[in-house]
């Protein structure tokens, strides 16, 4: 399929696409890139690109306020007002006209992807909502099973660069941070991709992840290695000491086993937990009704 091209659109303007369509779930089936260079860019991502690039300029457009408290600044919730009333507006640039009556359902997601205006934090459970509005956008057939790549590492990663200025910006709280033994305060998924990234890598081993020279010199070019950058950045001390788990994971030989492992661990620690999976949203396109069996 040529560059910008989509896939043809239903037979009827109103109908989603049926929950049997084939597509795919942008999580954890990624593996190396062998070109970082040449990614698929369809219309799509580079719309998605443009809505995240919109999220990053009203940060510069809503500065911190003077407060007395160090932490969760309140004009994150100006920010978020702004948000929560362009959503729809910013979903429907990205959701061709035939399927205009899924923008209300994805919007909800986006919406939920960014932190809690309430109290101010951003977690896992923040994170697996923006997987969840990338997931319904391929389920309504915007995204496309050739722009499985482009997904995660142009789109995802750019809504980290945008949630870790918000982080920074508004000095978020961790949301069900599990301090110095979880994985990290406010993502996962990175992680996981950012692993799958590196698997037969030529020279970088899971021990160089805590080497300040490798990272600094490759971070730009995986995933996993801006995480460990953003870490160092946010933390003071020794790496073991405010990142146990990471330091731990260090010690995994291969890339192959440190992604199985947080494959497993992500199951366990995210979505098997109630505090998170509580306010996972559930509609139409991402049922909560049982899988039947074929």
């Amino acid at each position: 399929m040529a560059e910008g091209e989509r896939q043809s659109p239903p037979d009827s303007s109103e109908d989603i696409p049926p929950a049997t369509q084939n597509f795919i779930i942008p999580k954890k089936e990624i593996h190396t890139v062998p070109d970082m260079g040449k990614w698929k860019r369809s219309q799509a991502i580079e719309k998605l690109v443009a809505l995240l690039n919109t999220l990053d300029r009203w940060i510069d457009e809503t500065p911190p306020v003077d407060q007395p408290s160090r932490f969760g600044n309140k004009a994150y919730r100006t920010w978020y007002g702004k948000l929560d009333e362009e959503a729809e507006n910013l979903v429907a640039t990205v959701v061709p006209t035939h399927l205009a009556a899924a923008v209300p359902e994805v919007a909800v997601y986006l919406k939920e992807s960014v932190g809690n205006s309430t109290r101010i934090d951003y977690g896992t459970g923040h994170e697996a909502a923006f997987a969840a509005f990338l997931c319904c956008l391929c389920k309504i057939g915007v995204l496309r099973v050739d722009d499985q790549i482009a997904i995660v590492f142009k789109v995802f990663n750019r809504y980290l660069e945008v949630m870790r200025k918000l982080q920074k910006t508004y000095r978020m709280e961790p949301a069900g941070s599990q301090g110095v033994w979880g994985l990290d305060d406010f993502q996962f998924l990175p992680f996981i991709w950012g692993s799958s990234q590196l698997i037969d890598h030529p020279y970088l081993e899971p021990r160089h992840f805590v080497d300040e020279k490798a990272v600094n010199e490759n971070h730009k070019d995986y995933m996993f290695l801006e995480c460990i950058l953003f870490i160092t950045e946010m933390k003071t001390g020794p790496f073991a000491e405010h990142s146990n788990q990471l330091w731990n994971i260090s010690a995994v030989p291969s890339w192959s086993k440190v992604n199985q492992g947080l494959i497993r661990m992500y199951k366990a620690e995210c979505l098997e937990k109630f505090p998170v999976i509580q306010h996972f949203k559930f509609g139409s396109l991402l049922p909560i009704h049982p899988v039947t069996s074929c």
